[in-house]
């Protein structure tokens, strides 16, 4: 809704604006905790999905000390007026601005008429009467509710990175995988398998997928990978950028007894992966 505000009004006026986003570098939680906070979307991924609905701009204030301290008043005048020149804002109904966020969106309304600032404040969606939230989506990720953090974001959770060298052990059983480099700030849901689909520069389709994430407990994983099995697929995918649409959260990862057991099961959630995602003809 915010976003669409924005678009209307920027056309409205015959392309005189430029629809822009505005947004925080670091993350105010990761300034004020010291600690990176993972994202839903980093911004590479926020640049690229703003782009494709026709945001012109991708606006990185720079989240300092300084910035933190300004009243609302000074946030309005110094940084939308002075340093933006905006002329029409959007901003959520629970939105708060300026030191220690003093600022509610009736201020901001106020200080946009003093400041010649059209202000629109778009409602919250909701979903069974609870506020959809960044936190709730988190949430539901985190605790393998695939299902529910889709439909809240409206999507499928995606994962995007580049795929670099890794043990091969897939190959080795029989199903190689991409080992996907994420976003060190990217969001990982809850450890397991999931179905989902690829998109690849290359092709103009999608291609399906049983994808791993986690530790890889059975081989003594050291550090949390992505690995991507492309069903129905094959071909070098080394050095290329993969987007990994999460569908279908498939079970929780798990530590079998031997590489047999983890071949036998992979295989298992294939079939399933292939049910799910409606494939036709078998899975090589």
């Amino acid at each position: 809704m915010v976003l669409r505000q924005v678009m209307d009004f920027a056309q409205a006026v015959e392309h005189l604006l430029h629809p822009a986003v505005v947004s925080f570098n670091p993350h105010p939680r990761s300034f004020f905790s010291g600690r990176t906070q993972p994202l839903l979307t980093p911004l590479p991924e926020k640049a690229a999905q703003l782009t494709a609905i026709g945001i012109e701009q991708l606006v990185l204030l720079p989240f300092t000390e300084k910035l933190a301290n300004l009243s609302p008043k000074q946030f309005v005048q110094s940084i939308l007026v002075e340093q933006l020149q905006a002329k029409f804002i959007s901003v959520g109904q629970d939105f708060c601005f300026g030191h220690q966020r003093r600022g509610n969106v009736q201020d901001l309304q106020n200080l946009g008429q003093e400041f010649g600032i059209t202000v629109a404040i778009a409602q919250l969606e909701q979903t069974d009467t609870e506020r959809i939230s960044s936190s709730r989506i988190r949430r539901a990720l985190k605790e393998g509710k695939l299902a529910m953090a889709n439909h809240l974001l409206g999507r499928p959770y995606a994962l995007r990175g580049t795929v670099v060298q890794g043990q091969q052990l897939g190959r080795k059983l029989g199903f190689p995988t991409a080992n996907l480099c994420l976003p060190a700030d990217k969001l990982w849901p809850k450890y397991g398998v999931y179905a989902g689909w690829v998109n690849l520069n290359a092709l103009d389709v999608p291609i399906p997928a049983v994808i791993n994430l986690g530790d890889r407990p059975t081989v003594n994983g050291q550090e949390p990978s992505a690995e991507v099995h492309l069903l129905q697929w094959s071909g070098d995918l080394y050095g290329q950028g993969l987007e990994v649409a999460l569908t279908h959260y498939l079970r929780p990862e798990t530590k079998f007894a031997g590489l047999d057991q983890l071949k036998n099961q992979i295989a298992q959630d294939c079939q399933q992966a292939e049910k799910l995602l409606n494939l036709d003809g078998a899975i090589p």
